[in-house]
């Protein structure tokens, strides 16, 4: 099934492999409103965080953009650590070829439940956690809770779902006229709602910020919101 942008999936077995590298930066960009100001949004709430002797994670880093883009607008601060983190070979390939010349980026192929952090200041998940089995994400959200340093932030972006069914009903008219209006056909935003089932998970705002409580956030605020994505940022 053509799910847009030349990016095929089958039922119930989207990946971010194949092909999906390859076409990634301008799907997702017509797929999910604001994607390019999130990222900016993300580089500006850095200032506040990365010290120049910073670790600094991106997580489902995919083809790098989000990475490459943090450690050039804090270029002036050399000696942080920028590191991004997927599980798909084919995004850390094109990860690396589009951050060649930064030397201070370095990409893993890895599974963020057993990769290996180091403290950090600031950790990015950018729609990344949605894609994760729920049994695991409470573990996950207590892992990142641990690697902050005191003070530390994560940032945490994702698809959420309406607190009940007529909003909710509201909210998937409204994303799929965003989508249309940005070119793709009735049905590839069909296909795409096929290919995604048992792969996309969001929960709903309430069921994020009580993960995040449960791991031990305390200061936690909504910095983004359109419809049915919301951006949190939380402080350790």
């Amino acid at each position: 099934m053509n799910t847009g942008n030349n990016i095929f999936a089958e039922r119930a077995n989207w990946s971010f492999g194949n092909n999906t590298p390859e076409h990634f930066d301008e799907h997702v960009g017509k797929s999910v409103p604001f994607y390019e100001e999130g990222h900016n949004l993300v580089c500006y709430l850095s200032d506040y965080f990365c010290k120049n002797d910073s670790v600094c994670y991106e997580l489902g880093s995919s083809t790098g953009q989000l990475t490459k883009k943090l450690a050039l607008y804090n270029e002036h601060k050399p000696g942080i650590k920028w590191v991004g983190i997927d599980k798909e070979p084919g995004m850390i390939r094109k990860a690396k070829g589009n951050c060649t010349e930064i030397k201070n980026i370095e990409f893993h192929e890895a599974d963020l439940m057993l990769f290996d952090f180091e403290k950090s200041d600031f950790i990015v998940s950018y729609y990344t956690i949605q894609f994760m089995p729920e049994r695991h994400r409470q573990e996950f959200f207590n892992k990142i809770y641990e690697q902050l340093n005191w003070g530390g932030a994560f940032l945490l972006f994702e698809k959420v779902r309406a607190p009940d069914a007529r909003f909710q009903d509201m909210m998937t008219g409204l994303y799929h006229d965003f989508k249309k209006r940005n070119g793709f056909t009735s049905e590839e935003i069909i296909n795409k709602m096929q290919s995604l089932k048992g792969s996309l998970d969001p929960f709903s705002t309430e069921g994020n910020l009580e993960m995040l409580k449960r791991a031990g956030f305390v200061d936690i605020m909504s910095v983004m919101k359109y419809v049915c994505f919301e951006g949190f940022l939380a402080i350790k």
